[in-house]
């Protein structure tokens, strides 16, 4: 099979344009060429069956531009989502007309605002969109907002859990959003509380919701002034959490553990929760089960060698803290490797889900209650 004369002649014509991206539509067999000076496009006339046929174009766009027929090696999905293309060929990737080549684009760490805007015409799809906007580089240009509204708009179509926490995550991202958009997104964690998960990521601190800091806190706060003053973690950590905003991080937190989706929801939670509390974490050990997180913790609040000066001078100033930074320690060690051996026997979801994740979940739910109240 060959291209039919007229396919060959409009493409070369359209090539010869100083293109900036490509893009295909297969079910019209339409080729979209993007310029500086606006849109082209060329219909196809196939000569045959449209799979080969539009293999050839691609030959045609590949020996234009990357000097081989051979094309994109869309088979290297895997490499592709790890960030192996390089900075110097994202351009030409994006005059292929094959979408795997825009995912190798913005999966790159060489990604700018300009080549986003370029991806986005070529394949505006929702993971792309997630990808773009973990760039600094495009979130702070001028395509996150427009990015930012794309997922905001596609969020109820969503259907997987991990989607909809890294759409809310992103979304919220400084300058994306307007205070108004966030606040009627909260309250659309009612009906999701995946949703949940990506505001306690991206906005820890400034959750949209109204709170009362713990009725200990003055008191606490003014016993550890001196040490929070000259950046004590311990003591800034403690005072974070009995807060009006930890004290709200905590009841949301404890919202979607008591009643997690799927098991992407509770690996996402429990590393969110692993990094709010990361600023006491005694080591960076991953362990497995909770017995040896709760010892590490004990043996790290006391009054022992492996009591770090500061948070002895933390217990030294307010000693009736002590099981409230042992609960922090605690959390502070938490993440995807302690369900990760119940996971990997279950594809369990929802209520059996639940049960079988309790004997991790009940301490953690004991240690939120310990920086909540005095019960």
């Amino acid at each position: 099979m060959q291209l039919s004369s007229e396919d060959t002649l409009r493409l070369n014509v359209l090539l010869a344009l100083d293109l900036r991206a490509v893009r295909i539509d297969e079910s019209r067999m339409v080729v979209h060429a993007l310029s500086d000076r606006g849109e082209a496009k060329v219909q196809l006339n196939p000569t045959g069956r449209d799979g080969p046929y539009l293999k050839l174009v691609r030959q045609t766009l590949s020996t234009r531009f990357l000097g081989s027929p051979g094309g994109y090696p869309v088979y290297l999905r895997r490499w592709t989502r790890m960030g192996q293309a390089r900075s110097d060929s994202l351009e030409k990737l994006l005059l292929l007309g094959e979408p795997e080549a825009v995912a190798a684009v913005v999966h790159a760490p060489g990604l700018t605002d300009e080549i986003a805007r370029r991806a986005w015409w070529a394949d505006p799809t929702a993971p792309n969109a997630r990808r773009m906007l973990e760039r600094e580089a495009v979130a702070g240009g001028s395509m996150g907002p427009e990015l930012a509204a794309f997922l905001l708009e596609f969020l109820p179509f969503e259907e997987e859990p991990q989607d909809m926490i890294d759409s809310v995550r992103l979304i919220l991202q400084p300058g994306l959003t307007s205070q108004e958009q966030r606040d009627a997104l909260w309250v659309r964690c009612n009906r999701k509380n995946s949703y949940y998960v990506g505001f306690l990521a991206a906005v820890p601190d400034a959750l949209p919701a109204p709170a009362s800091p713990h009725p200990d806190m003055a008191g606490v706060e003014a016993a550890l002034e001196p040490l929070i003053n000259s950046g004590n973690p311990f003591a800034r950590q403690l005072i974070r959490v009995l807060g009006a905003a930890g004290q709200r991080y905590l009841l949301t937190a404890e919202k979607v553990l008591r009643k997690p989706v799927n098991q992407d929801v509770v690996v996402a939670l429990l590393d969110t929760v692993g990094d709010y509390f990361a600023f006491v974490r005694p080591d960076e050990e991953r362990r497995r089960a909770y017995s040896a997180i709760d010892t590490t913790a004990a043996d790290f609040c006391s009054d022992g060698h492996n009591c770090p000066d500061e948070l002895k001078a933390v217990l030294e100033r307010a000693p009736a803290q002590r099981e409230r930074l042992r609960a922090m320690v605690a959390l502070s060690m938490i993440g995807e490797q302690l369900v990760a051996p119940i996971f990997g026997v279950t594809d369990s979801i929802g209520t059996v889900m639940r049960r079988k994740i309790e004997p991790v979940t009940g301490p953690i739910l004991e240690q939120f209650a310990l920086l909540r109240s005095d019960d």
